[in-house]
């Protein structure tokens, strides 16, 4: 990928995060705690999730250990489902990390620090044979996360 297609896809990973942003912002706690009937999951939950997949598909794709830590990964990767209501202070965590690792992602990628990737193919069929394929499948896989969150935001 040459430098202007990264730079496009960093610029759209920004824009689909102000979208999250937006969710912490204008609902309550008790609203992004709220698991909706006929849903396994909550906006909390979503969000959480989809910095914890960034995180699995970039960093740990290459062998990384990333920035967020062990419980947080524990309790948002794939197969998981909120099994109680998230607290502010874990709230204001994730809030934290929409735009911080997106800060630090970028200049990791800019340094060079993903020198090698696992090549393999995700559960929502990705075939990931590079570091910028883990980026653009990032960024879908948030996009997909931000319309269940759509879905959610109407019954909360």
């Amino acid at each position: 990928m040459n430098s202007s297609e990264m730079k496009a896809l960093f610029k759209a990973w920004r824009a689909g995060r102000k979208l999250y942003l937006n969710f912490f912002n204008d609902f309550s706690l008790e609203q992004l705690n709220k698991i909706p009937s006929g849903f396994s999951n909550n906006l909390i939950w979503n969000m959480g999730h989809a910095i914890i997949t960034q995180q699995k598909l970039i960093y740990r794709g290459s062998n990384l250990p990333g920035y967020v830590s062990d419980a947080l990964f524990q309790k948002y990767q794939s197969g998981t489902k909120p099994t109680e209501p998230v607290a502010e202070e874990e709230v204001s965590e994730l809030k934290a990390l929409l735009f911080s690792l997106i800060e630090k992602t970028e200049n990791d990628y800019y340094a060079k620090v993903f020198s090698n990737y696992n090549e393999r193919v995700t559960g929502i069929g990705f075939h990931l044979s590079c570091i910028e394929d883990a980026f653009e499948c990032n960024n879908f896989h948030e996009g997909l996360h931000l319309g269940y969150m759509m879905s959610i935001r109407k019954l909360v």
